[in-house]
């Protein structure tokens, strides 16, 4: 039996090396974002400094303003992508901080959401964050040839960052534009029914700064369909639905305070 010094040793080794190379590869498919923990890196320590812009502190006021003063917490999700939104696409620990303080939590509070949610990037990303979807439908239907061209034209792997920093690449789980596989998410943006020859189009006019415009119905597949509609073009929905009846004076004697809401609905 191992003796509690040496045990202690040896997790204590095997912490610094995990910290030390925190993607070292596992010989599996990769589909993760960054480590669940906090890594110091030279522009990401507590030391460090944020504060919301005047501009963002009025959205910060409009945010919380949805919620109960003694749920300032549930606020947490929105103010995280508030400061990831201001940052340049990224979170710092420093912002992370400055959330708990908004919203009067701990830290800690703040730090598990943000690890937990894949849609906020705790290590400094690209200008273009391309999400590649590795997922059953898009697998099938190419995606390995889209990361393969990915790869070669930009000079990087899953993972990894191009030494300009225009371009990071990620391959995640499904991201829910099945029927217009293969497909990655560009920032906030679709671009779907891809093939490698307009994968590069795409990539070529990010760098020019002109990516494609969105299409009419907020994605735009690459391929001259206007939305997800098979080879036989339209086939339902020929006729706009007819939206559900609402009183148009509901808040005609002021706006509603969220405190009240639990009252009205008898809890």
């Amino acid at each position: 039996m191992l003796s509690f010094t040496k045990t202690t040793t040896a997790a204590r080794a095997l912490s610094r090396r995990l910290v030390s190379n925190p993607f070292a590869s596992t010989g599996r498919r990769s589909m993760a974002h960054t480590p669940s923990f906090h890594v110091d890196t030279p522009d990401n320590t507590t030391a460090h400094y944020f504060d919301f812009t005047p501009e963002n502190y009025a959205r910060v006021k409009s945010i919380l303003s949805k919620y109960p003063a003694n749920y300032k917490q549930s606020g947490i999700i929105p103010l995280l992508d508030l400061a990831q939104r201001q940052n340049g696409g990224w979170l710092p620990v420093a912002a992370m901080d400055k959330v708990a303080q908004i919203c009067e939590v701990k830290p800690s509070r703040v730090y598990e959401v943000a690890s937990f949610y894949t849609m906020f990037n705790r290590q400094k990303v690209g200008k273009y964050f391309i999400q590649l979807c590795g997922t059953t439908p898009c697998m099938i239907c190419g995606s390995e040839d889209i990361k393969k061209t990915i790869e070669k034209h930009l000079g990087i792997k899953n993972g990894q960052t191009t030494k300009d920093g225009l371009f990071t690449l990620l391959e995640v789980e499904c991201l829910g534009a099945c029927a217009n596989a293969p497909m990655v998410q560009l920032n906030d943006d679709y671009y779907e029914s891809l093939t490698p020859k307009t994968t590069i189009e795409l990539l070529e006019a990010c760098k020019a700064g002109n990516p494609p415009k969105m299409g009419k119905w907020g994605s735009l597949p690459m391929n001259g369909q206007v939305s997800c509609e098979g080879p036989l073009g339209k086939t339902s929905l020929f006729e706009a639905p007819v939206p559900p009846q609402i009183d148009a004076d509901r808040f005609k004697d002021g706006s509603v305070d969220p405190a009240s809401v639990k009252a009205h609905m008898g809890y």
